[in-house]
């Protein structure tokens, strides 16, 4: 694989050094060396077959062909193709290690992201002393100090678990 398709990247060539924190908001190719961290929350990090890196790693998609060392920590895929060489933990949704790649860590599948804060529907949620039940009393007791219940809630967050 060359560099990424898109118009928006960045490239790392094979003569670059680069030593400390990286980030980005844009894909990113290093066919160079990088010590440090790289952080490319939205976005996807390619490691050529030159490709050094010895960093942590957050990105949306990581594509190893080079050698890493670190942690990769991506929100979708980590991918390790048949000349890649990792040492170090992966933590990610999906993961691809194809036959020859060298692998030394631990695979750590999550579970689907987290919605971002603004997308969850918060709204005020009106609590009525008369509603009877255990289940409707016990949920507003939870969530007050002192198990005294509050005659409005200003709001709820629902998360999934």
């Amino acid at each position: 694989m060359d560099a990424p398709k898109n118009a928006e990247f960045a490239h790392i060539g094979k003569s670059v050094i680069i030593k400390g924190e990286l980030s980005g908001s844009e894909d990113l190719y290093v066919d160079g060396v990088v010590e440090g961290s790289i952080e490319l929350s939205g976005n996807n990090l390619t490691i050529g077959p030159n490709g050094q890196v010895r960093a942590d790693v957050n990105a949306k998609g990581v594509v190893i062909q080079g050698k890493l060392e670190g942690n990769i920590r991506a929100s979708e895929r980590a991918e390790l193709r048949s000349s890649a060489v990792a040492v170090g933990d992966i933590f990610t949704q999906r993961v691809a290690i194809e036959d020859g790649a060298y692998f030394k860590g631990k695979v750590d599948i999550q579970r689907e992201a987290a919605k971002p804060a603004s997308s969850v529907v918060s709204k005020p949620v009106e609590h009525k002393p008369e509603a009877k039940g255990a289940a409707a009393s016990a949920g507003v007791a939870a969530k007050t100090a002192g198990g005294a219940a509050p005659s409005t809630l200003s709001s709820t967050t629902v998360t999934k678990p």
